[in-house]
């Protein structure tokens, strides 16, 4: 029998260091990297990084780690470049140019934001979702088309470098600029259909649950609404908002799980899924999720916080759930070690006590998966719904 197994592409991952991410944070950066090409269908045979205050104009990185890399990927006949960061269309041809020296294999140069989109087209379920990963696509392939009539370089004339390839490259640009015409149009049909609905929920309080990608949202939404939202430990799991009627005591509200939020979201996503947001900016009490074990939860919650402000929901009401709680480890320093203390050698009783003074906001500590201290996130939000409730219809105090 033929082995039908797909087989799965290699890469290699780049990242730069420099004054706004030191050696600590783009490792850390890099390991969200390789989670999103895992998530993609990759596997990571090596990671480069360099120390450059600016990004090469040119190729990104400088010519002698770009050398390097050429190297190793066509020794190792390795399939894709991946580049923690947007490039812009010149950076990619180049970089390309540089490190596609054998005939018989071609490699790819990707970059952070062409990996999410591609994440986002798989996980794509619904004709909404897919609309909306399709005009972030083409607004995101707009620009670059240039690079897809390279073959054409070698006649192309001389001033102004006008060659065989302009006309298709005309063509193409009107082709894609017709069809992000038509996907808007389509997206703002589906934009006020999903604007009727919110309108016909009726009276009772929204909750919405947000938060960086896989931080267990999914599995929250399950815990609470008893119902059963596709949840993996995987990066965007979850593209299309879930909304569901969900009764705490007596009190219902209504409770949606919305796509997780990552650094450097690309734009073109965020306004393709602007009605997908819109659950969020329409929310009445925010649920702000957050994976506790991970080494970079702090980064995460700014990452959270400012795409909030950024998409106008920045001044709502926040229950801050650190979940996780299970996973979370600490290295305990030696009495005698006097190097400085890290993050990772804080106890979980002194980040909650860390976090708990740190914000206004009710804090919470949970693990969804083991349901260690649900009763009392439980509590937490029916307090907070009632009162927002009871606030905003006065009339209906019998219910409680």
């Amino acid at each position: 029998m033929h082995d039908t197994t797909k087989k799965k592409e290699t890469a290699v991952l780049i990242g730069l260091i420099n004054k706004n991410q030191d050696e600590e944070t783009i490792t850390e950066y890099l390991d969200e990297l390789e989670f999103l090409a895992d998530t993609a269908g990759a596997e990571i045979k090596k990671r480069y990084t360099q120390r450059l205050e600016h990004p090469d104009t040119r190729t990104f990185i400088g010519s002698g780690k770009l050398n390097d890399i050429r190297h190793f990927v066509n020794e190792n006949l390795i399939d894709i470049v991946i580049i923690d960061d947007e490039l812009s269309p010149a950076q990619q041809r180049n970089i390309e140019k540089e490190i596609n020296t054998n005939p018989k294999h071609k490699i790819k140069v990707l970059d952070r934001t062409t990996l999410i989109l591609d994440i986002f087209a798989s996980r794509a379920r619904t004709a909404h979702a897919k609309t909306q990963v399709e005009l972030a696509q083409y607004q995101y392939l707009l620009p670059r088309l240039t690079k897809m009539w390279s073959h054409h370089d070698r006649i192309k004339g001389g001033i102004g470098m006008k060659g065989a390839g302009e006309k298709e490259i005309e063509t193409d640009r009107r082709i894609v600029r017709d069809r992000i015409s038509l996907l808007k149009e389509k997206l703002s049909v589906i934009d006020r259909q999903m604007e009727t609905q919110r309108q016909s929920r009726g009276e009772l309080i929204r909750v919405a649950l947000v938060g960086y990608t896989n931080v267990g949202k999914s599995t929250i939404m399950n815990l609470l609404s008893k119902s059963d939202v596709f949840a993996e430990n995987k990066l965007f799991a979850t593209l299309d908002t879930t909304v569901r009627k969900v009764v705490i005591e007596n009190l219902p509200f209504l409770l949606s799980d919305t796509v997780g939020f990552i650094r450097k979201l690309p734009t073109t996503l965020v306004e393709s899924f602007k009605s997908t947001l819109d659950e969020v900016r329409e929310a009445d009490i925010l649920l702000h999720v957050v994976d506790i074990s991970h080494a970079g939860f702090e980064d995460q919650i700014n990452v959270v916080t400012q795409t909030l402000t950024d998409i106008g929901a920045g001044d709502k009401p926040v229950i801050m759930v650190f979940n996780k709680i299970d996973a979370f480890t600490f290295e305990k320093k030696d009495e005698d070690d006097l190097t400085p203390i890290t993050k990772r050698n804080i106890s979980l009783p002194q980040l909650k006590k860390t976090w708990m003074n740190k914000f206004e906001m009710p804090c919470l500590f949970i693990s969804a998966i083991n349901k260690d201290n649900i009763e009392e996130f439980k509590k937490e939000v029916y307090e907070s719904v009632k009162a927002l409730h009871l606030k905003r219809y006065p009339y209906n105090k019998f219910l409680y």
